[in-house]
């Protein structure tokens, strides 16, 4: 294998985007080089890439030894167990790039020790600047890190900028799909069941993210994630509900021009783009077809009926502490939500609730961060008048 193969960890491959980019490598085997796969506790579908692609180790972080067979993966691949190993993987020197798929604020640990040791990292986890945005940024310009955006929104805006300075941004554009209930009154929006929110009427996502998506809140995180990732103020950021998801945001510059970044909807193109930046190579997405004759559609978001939507951008002015609390608190919403023990609508002003109820900080250290974590899980479940356990809360990643 050439010395310019790049050297790949997938962080979640068993997720959507872990198997985009395995179809990407898939096609470019030539110039792609898997070295690390991760999963959470799907063993048999992370055996089956393994396989396939031959990475030199895969890490189980929610199994441990003795928990799977003992000939599941090929006897040439390495196999570990636990988060610790997962972050000597992603350190290991020839990892050059880490895709970090994992879903929710889990994938902080994985993506922080990419940034300390000064990988190239495609970010898929918008949760980790939503948590800890100004700290993980600050980080990566110490060690050099490189912050690559994988989701199709902040891609755009990435490829967008660089058709201009950081002092000739006017504002950032980003587009929202609407999600399944664009059109939707409030009052239809308060009887959604589980089904009608689970289907997205343009992506295919995993169930936290689709349900995210219908709420608008995906988009919040979005608007944070942008604040961090692009070092600009909230108020030079908008958002645009755009049904087609073929825009996939635009930047506005002083001189009155909006530069865009057009594409049918498939996530492969932005994480290919991460992984070649600078360059471009020949891809295996889909091409927008500018025979067929088509419209775009934009439209102000609706404020009142998606309530989420001002929350991001409440949390992306203050920074500080609100990023993390808004997001452990929207996690164990989204997750009563799907257990039946949550209404739709109750998911943002559970959320709200949460948010309005912590102390906050303006500069907060990763330990309080981690701390405040823990208390937004345990506020939202007390919200919810529930006795079950939280969900997994953050532990400290060491750098």
């Amino acid at each position: 294998m050439s010395a310019d193969v790049k050297h790949i960890a997938i962080l979640g491959a068993t997720g959507s985007i872990g198997t985009s980019c395995l179809e990407v490598v898939r096609a470019n085997m030539e110039s792609m080089k898997i070295d690390v796969m991760t999963a959470h506790s799907n063993w048999q579908e992370l055996a089956k890439f393994a396989a396939e692609f031959l990475p030199q180790t895969v890490v189980l972080t929610g199994l441990k030894e003795g928990d799977i067979p003992d000939d599941t993966f090929p006897t040439n691949v390495e196999v570990l167990f636990g988060e610790e190993a997962l972050i000597r993987s992603v350190e290991a020197e020839q990892i050059e790039t880490v895709i970090t798929g994992i879903v929710g604020a889990a994938g902080l640990r994985g993506t922080w020790a990419a940034v300390c040791a000064g990988k190239r990292i495609g970010l898929a986890n918008k949760e980790t600047l939503v948590v800890a945005g100004e700290i993980v940024t600050e980080k990566a310009k110490e060690t050099g890190s490189v912050l690559i955006p994988v989701d199709s929104e902040h891609s755009a805006i990435f490829q967008a900028l660089m058709c201009g300075e950081p002092n000739e941004v006017e504002r950032i554009i980003l587009t929202a799909s609407g999600g399944p209930f664009r059109t939707w009154t409030a009052e239809e929006l308060e009887n959604v069941t589980i089904a009608n929110a689970l289907d997205h009427p343009t992506w295919d996502m995993g169930p936290k993210i689709t349900i995210d998506s219908a709420t608008m809140m995906n988009k919040a995180l979005e608007i944070i994630e942008a604040r961090w990732l692009f070092d600009i103020p909230a108020e030079k950021i908008d958002v645009v509900v755009h049904p087609q998801s073929i825009v996939h945001s635009m930047v506005e510059f002083v001189d009155g021009s909006v530069m865009a970044q057009l594409s049918p909807p498939d996530m492969k193109l932005p994480i290919q783009f991460a992984i070649t930046y600078p360059e471009r190579i020949s891809g295996i997405s889909p091409k927008l077809d500018l025979t067929q004759t088509f419209s775009l559609d934009f439209q102000p978001p609706d404020l009142e009926r998606f309530p989420s939507l001002s929350l991001g951008f409440e949390v992306a002015g203050k920074g500080g502490t609100a990023g993390v609390v808004l997001n452990a608190a929207n996690e164990i919403a989204v997750d009563r939500f799907l257990n039946k023990q949550l209404a739709f609508t109750d998911i943002p002003r559970l959320s709200r609730s949460i948010l309005a109820s912590h102390h906050f900080e303006s500069h907060p250290t990763l330990d309080q961060l981690l701390t405040l974590d823990r208390w937004a899980r345990q506020e939202a479940l007390r919200w919810t008048s529930l006795t079950s356990q939280p969900s997994p809360s953050l532990t400290a990643p060491r750098c």
